[in-house]
């Protein structure tokens, strides 16, 4: 399991974790879209040997994936565990990614751009992941001549993307503000301010177990820090409202409140058959019986752990074999079981 799974992090009990994505292009070479097989390898060559044969220690940690060399339900557990992109993994053919052991950075190769590089560090850690990716940065272009114009900036094959080439992003466990209703408030606030709310895949994935990733939308004309700034600030109101909203469901509904989790728990150690949507929500509640208290002796990175191995590819990787979606169901209920089955958590 990668860091950002098994360790906790500041404000873990609602930030499950913080990324940091810089895109960069090499000045030789056209957009990925445009390359070629035989290019595409090229790009892949060059990045590679910049990291695992640089000057930095970083080249010790990493290793090089080539995406088309693995079987298809691998590189969906590299999205699952969010180590790719959903887009990467359907152009696999292309692509490549180097990843470190704790597998805490990746360097995507030839997704949209042709270096997406990704720090990824549990709870709430935006400057942290930002030097690390800086670093790694650093390391590439040490020998590589990125696309870069004085007044533009970084040149990414998305407009969105000019400038910086900076995304940054915090993935929240909201689940009072969407039990109050005040869900819709923060999303559509969260837009008018220029930032954007995502499903736990990114763009244009749904929102699944109360998480929601939110992250800048624009880099062009925008420094690193202020984009950083920024995201933390609205982060840090939103941490409050949300911890404001588990207070009030608390006091006012303490007892159905409490229902719900321990129903959710109970359900979750015994259910025989359990669906991804289904599964998800019920986690997402006992994660909330954790944070709040009221289901002891359980950490939250254990029900991460979960929500990451109880997704279809990783489910059919522990298997060891391809898995029909009621079989599935099947062994994600089976594997919860094994997880939660043993665990002392209730309270008097």
């Amino acid at each position: 399991m990668a860091k950002w799974i098994q360790q906790e992090g500041p404000d873990s009990d609602i930030i499950i974790s913080s990324r940091i994505r810089m895109a960069r292009n090499i000045d030789t070479f056209p957009f990925p879209i445009a390359l070629t097989k035989a290019k595409s390898k090229e790009v892949s060559t060059v990045v590679s040997q910049a990291i695992l044969e640089g000057k930095d220690d970083l080249k010790n940690s990493f290793d090089l994936i080539t995406l088309e060399e693995i079987p298809q339900i691998e590189r969906q557990v590299l999205v699952e565990k969010h180590l790719i992109s959903p887009n990467l993994a359907a152009n696999y053919e292309k692509g490549a990614v180097l990843l470190n052991k704790d597998e805490s950075i990746s360097i995507m190769i030839n997704e949209e751009d042709h270096i997406r590089i990704q720090c990824l560090l549990p709870g709430f850690q935006l400057d942290k992941a930002f030097n690390i990716a800086n670093r790694v940065d650093d390391a590439i272009e040490e020998d590589v001549k990125y696309a870069f114009d004085e007044k533009l900036g970084y040149l990414t094959s998305c407009p969105t993307n000019v400038g910086t080439g900076i995304r940054a992003s915090v993935m929240l466990h909201l689940p009072a503000l969407r039990m109050t209703g005040y869900m819709n408030r923060i999303l559509q606030a969260a837009n008018q301010i220029g930032l954007a709310v995502r499903g736990i895949y990114g763009e244009g994935t749904e929102f699944i177990g109360n998480l929601f990733q939110i992250s800048n939308q624009l880099t062009l004309g925008r420094s690193e820090k202020d984009i950083i700034g920024n995201l933390k600030d609205v982060t840090r109101q939103i941490i409050q409202k949300e911890r404001d909203a588990r207070s009030t469901l608390l006091s006012n509904n303490g007892v159905q409140l409490k229902d719900q989790i321990h129903r959710s728990f109970g359900i979750l150690c015994n259910a025989r058959i359990l669906n991804s949507q289904e599964c998800m929500k019920l986690l997402s509640n006992v994660r909330l019986g954790i944070d709040l208290g009221i289901l002891k002796e359980m950490k939250t990175d254990n029900i991460n752990e979960i929500m990451v191995m109880t997704q279809p590819a990783c489910l059919q990787e522990i298997g060891g074999k391809a898995l029909s979606s009621n079989e599935r169901d099947i062994r994600r209920a089976s594997l919860v079981r094994e997880k939660l089955g043993n665990n002392k958590h209730m309270d008097k």
